[in-house]
């Protein structure tokens, strides 16, 4: 992607180099559920590095990735985060969360998707790890249309903790979005719910899984 930035328009050197990836490692993608061409948020559930690849390539939006601070800081990695101007985030940290709302504008402005693993690191168990209050003081601020999307067991597929690969077709699932809403409290820890339902009654059906 280092390489292709420079000789491709945003977001082309991204998206060629995560469908370069796909193929080179063999993971089909079945969509179900429609994509909201009007979606400024992506809220996705996070088990693999191959996570970041699938998205890039089920939609032909320019996503503005969130992604803790720490990755902007490995060297040539973080080129990956850098040039195409995605967005650092320091954890725990409050005047983070100022920086955070003003960058995820700037980018709304340039008419990207803001995308986010609210649950803010990987998880290989299957059980979707609470999901943290920065996607949802992004999307109440600007009343962000949002659409939760819901990738089944990447982690079977390319596990970074079990260090294995197996190719085969992985599900990637668009809930319908939603217009943010302040007013209630709750909306993201009932995204996280229904969420996990989806996931669940989806790898009920897939006894490969199991």
């Amino acid at each position: 992607m280092i390489v292709t930035f420079y000789l491709l328009p945003k977001p082309y050197a991204v998206k060629f180099s995560a469908w370069f990836i796909r193929i080179l490692v063999g993971v089909p993608v079945r969509i179900k559920g429609v994509q909201d061409p009007e979606a400024q948020m992506f809220l996705i559930n996070h088990q693999s590095d191959i996570d970041i690849g699938i998205m890039e390539t089920i939609t032909t939006k320019d996503l503005a990735w969130v992604a803790k601070k720490e990755l902007f800081k490995i060297p040539f990695f973080s080129l990956v985060l850098r040039l195409p101007n995605d967005i650092a985030l320091e954890r725990e940290s409050k005047t983070a969360l100022v920086k955070l709302i003003r960058d995820c504008k700037d980018r709304i402005d340039q008419e990207r998707v803001i995308t986010i693993f609210p649950e803010g690191t990987r998880t290989e168990t299957g059980k979707m790890k609470p999901f943290k209050a920065g996607a949802k003081m992004v999307a109440d601020k600007y009343a962000l249309k949002v659409q939760p999307v819901v990738l089944i067991a990447t982690a079977w597929h390319f596990s970074n903790k079990m260090r294995h690969f197996r190719s085969g077709t992985i599900t990637a699932i668009y809930l319908e979005s939603f217009i943010a809403d302040k007013s209630n409290p709750e909306w993201l820890n009932e995204i996280h719910t229904h969420m996990q339902k989806v996931y669940d009654d989806e790898l009920a059906n897939h006894p490969r899984y199991r």
